[in-house]
């Protein structure tokens, strides 16, 4: 496996120093957010996303041998809003033209919420919010292909897409192999099921593992009746099923951790490293 961080958990540094910062860590690649390691928000915006600044931040990256395994662009893809929907789609579409210029492994995505506020509520979890993201996700996935990039998706119980049968749902409606799944263990379980995780695990493994492009990997406690994401290694996660099928069935995929702090994710990485030995 080739393992990474999300750039935004490494120490804050000028772009280009924190880039030599992962480097120095001994990860091999990240997960980009632009909005959040970028200096000014405009420099995530649509119009910001030229072909001049996607082969500058290849160039970036090569410099330093790391790739980008994730182009994140976590937007609510159920907004109720047309209007904001259509900025949203195009936003959508803007990162997948700068992830085939930068060489992307993949524009990757939550599943959102059928509201603007992008919160749970038990709708969720409902058909007609599944239906409006079919609808949404089959226009972006469409483009992909056109542009040769991958979209992934990212099942999180709290979101449309929460389960992993929901999300074979999905893979099997859009029936694109430019569609694929951001498999994060944590994001599947809630205060509801994290007793039954080894369970859960192993499903999303035998439903979507053909699918699978990326791991995320991070860790969770239980903290005043609610699930709390921190570094892997520091919490209740049981890590046998997903190291096993990621040793047995996906080489050199890019998995990047989540959660971490500066001063724990060295630790994080290391960790990991060893329950893949342990496997």
């Amino acid at each position: 496996m080739q393992i990474g961080i999300r750039f935004h958990d490494v120490k804050k540094l000028p772009f280009e120093e924190r880039l030599k910062e992962v480097k120095k860590q001994g990860f091999s690649c990240v997960h980009l957010a632009l909005s959040k390691v970028m200096d000014g928000p405009e420099l995530s915006a649509a119009e910001a996303l030229t072909p001049g600044y996607a082969m500058y931040l290849k160039r970036c990256f090569q410099r330093e041998e790391l790739d980008i395994a994730v182009l994140g662009c976590y937007l609510n893809l159920a907004n109720p809003n047309r209007e904001k929907a259509r900025e949203i789609m195009e936003k959508y579409k803007a990162y997948i033209r700068f992830a085939a210029l930068t060489g992307c492994g993949v524009v990757g995505t939550e599943t959102g919420a059928p509201n603007e506020a992008y919160k749970y509520e038990p709708a969720c979890h409902g058909e007609e919010a599944f239906k409006l993201l079919i609808e949404r996700l089959r226009l972006v996935v469409a483009y992909a292909e056109k542009m040769g990039v991958i979209f992934a998706i990212e099942p999180v119980w709290k979101h449309i897409v929460y389960s992993p049968q929901r999300a074979r749902q999905v893979l099997d409606a859009i029936d694109s192999p430019n569609l694929q799944i951001i498999l994060d263990p944590v994001n599947l379980l809630d205060i509801s099921n994290y007793e039954r995780q080894t369970e859960i695990v192993e499903e999303a493994v035998n439903l979507l593992g053909k699918d699978v492009a990326v791991v995320h990997l991070k860790d969770f406690v239980v903290k005043d009746g609610r699930l709390d994401s921190v570094a892997a290694g520091t919490g209740r996660m049981d890590y046998e099923a997903v190291m096993s099928f990621i040793k047995k069935r996906k080489p050199y995929i890019h998995v990047t951790l989540e959660n971490t702090v500066p001063e724990n994710a060295v630790w994080a990485k290391d960790f990991i490293v060893k329950r893949w030995n342990e496997v």
